[in-house]
């Protein structure tokens, strides 16, 4: 007796089919599986076992071999225990010959027979989707984050029992439909926070928008209590709002780490982590036994905001050079190699020194050996990789007093929408989404200087000792300020206010 019964693997954030072969024969009862499976894979055998029985159904005394093919994939979880349970059912007749075809089915199984939610479910459902599977059966606690994937039916199903009968046909389960509309139309837009909040730091709030127009890393260097966290949680309020691929990317994401609410289709904001100092290699950039995406993956499409910068482990920081170029990361273990995007906004705060109140030397405690050791925390190729450098000086009293609002979070947030629009209308036909995405080649192309503008940075190049990164970053910052100026070239304006955001590393590194 043998069924197939398809199921998924995940590999970084696509799934991949598995065969759930399932063979009972003569012999001394007993289950084996094998197929390169890990420990909770193994442990399945206990569980399906005991699954079955108390759903009401007799176990064979017979031997079962389960295969999970193809074998040389490594499987992980115990999302395979529902095709499995399936499968033994199948070749015990209690199951319908072909009523699983063009079907896959993924889901945990406690011991009385419920079945128990997935991590990964709607990357699983999307890759099933683009291999033509018509039907994916899945936890009920995953439907409404499967069912946002079109041309595929979702079944939610929430025992055992539940499930044999859907099959044969003695009762009926309707799709999951969602409306993606209705969710887009129902998220409120509306943050408790605003940057009309912020008293002074126009600088600062300069540089921000900046920032958020161009998707540009930035760093913010201040004593304590001049806003500088304040400012970084109040950023995602001048973004524009999520594209419905860019929710989707976000959300495959979150779907595998296990962080997405029950409750949820998509997350429709974009992501603000903000790790601890403490944090881990892995941890950051993602790994682990089992390989899960890090705080750089689940910051795609959003921010990273990583506050007291030399606080972190130097070897923490460093690894984050290569996801800053490349908008990946790849995690390589001895049972796999896995790729997880990583297209974020680094947003990074630090004290000049330890005490945090260079160079007031009234306040300032610190010698310069101390000041130097702290600052070169940050490496010189790091710091390279963050376009825009800011200092936010300390808030004077008049500047907390002053009655009139800044300017609104909506208002900022309408001019670097606008931005960000130029931005895709003029990389529509390239690979480029972003000014600060933009290659050697993107800024010949695209950030045309001329003779006036060319003389200008030839000065700054030769007096600020730029690298030819830092040199890089600065013409794609000035194209920015120019897209929020409205202009279709870079000007000398737009080049001096660049160089201004990009001297502090000449203050406090050298």
């Amino acid at each position: 007796m043998f069924s197939r019964i398809a199921s998924s693997a995940l590999k970084g954030i696509e799934g991949i089919t598995i065969d759930v072969e399932v063979d009972i024969s003569n012999g001394l009862p007993g289950i084996d599986i094998v197929g390169l499976p890990d420990n909770a894979v193994k442990e399945a055998k206990e569980r399906v076992r005991t699954a079955i029985k108390n759903s009401g159904y007799k176990m064979p005394a017979k031997r079962i071999t389960i295969n999970l093919s193809p074998a040389g994939v490594r499987k992980e979880g115990s999302a395979y225990d529902l095709p499995i349970a399936l499968g033994i059912l199948s070749c015990l007749k209690i199951i319908k010959p072909g009523k699983l075809n063009d079907t896959l089915v993924v889901g945990e199984l406690s011991l009385n027979g419920n079945v128990n939610r997935v991590n990964g479910a709607l990357p699983i459902a999307y890759s099933a989707s683009k291999n033509n599977i018509k039907r994916c059966i899945v936890p009920k606690l995953n439907e409404k984050e499967a069912g946002v994937v079109k041309d595929i039916e979702i079944i939610g199903v929430s025992n055992l029992l539940e499930v044999v009968k859907y099959i044969n046909g003695e009762v009926n389960i309707k799709p999951t439909l969602v409306d993606i509309k209705k969710i887009i139309n129902a998220y409120n837009k509306v943050y408790e926070v605003d940057f009309s909040e912020i008293k002074g730091q126009y600088n600062v709030r300069r540089a921000l928008e900046v920032a958020a127009a161009g998707m540009h890393n930035v760093i913010m260097i201040g004593p304590p209590g001049s806003g500088k966290t304040m400012m970084a949680k109040r950023l995602p309020t001048i973004l524009p709002d999520l594209t419905f691929e860019e929710s989707i990317e976000i959300t495959k994401i979150y779907s595998i780490a296990g962080l997405l609410n029950e409750k949820e289709s998509l997350i429709m904001k974009r992501p603000f982590r903000s790790p601890h100092h403490t944090v881990s290699n892995s941890a950051l950039t993602g790994g682990g036994k089992i390989p899960r995406p890090g705080e750089i993956s689940l910051a795609h499409n959003g921010l990273l905001f990583l506050d007291e910068l030399p606080e972190f482990k130097k070897n923490v920081l460093e690894v984050m050079r290569q996801p800053l170029e490349d908008g990946q990361v790849t995690v390589s273990r001895v049972n796999a190699t896995l790729t997880y995007p990583s297209n974020f906004m680094l947003v990074g705060s630090m004290n000049p020194c330890p005490c945090g109140f260079y160079p007031d030397t009234n306040k300032c405690s610190c010698t310069i050996p101390q000041i130097k050791k702290y600052i070169n925390k940050i490496s010189g190729p790091l710091l390279d990789r963050i376009d825009i450098h800011v200092e936010a000086a300390k808030v004077e009293y008049e500047d907390l007093q002053q009655e009139v609002d800044s300017e609104k979070s909506k208002t900022i947030k309408e001019r670097v929408t606008n931005a960000q629009q130029i931005q895709k209308e003029r990389y529509s036909d390239s690979n480029y989404y972003f000014n600060s995405t933009l290659s050697h080649s993107g800024i010949k192309k695209y950030c045309v200087l001329g003779k006036t503008e060319q003389d200008l940075m030839k000065q700054a190049f030769e007096k600020l000792d730029l690298s030819a990164r830092a040199y890089n970053r600065i013409i794609k910052v000035s194209r920015t300020i120019a897209d929020l100026d409205g202009k279709d070239d870079i000007e000398v304006n737009h080049i001096t206010e660049a160089i201004q955001l990009r001297t502090l590393d000449r203050k406090y590194w050298r």
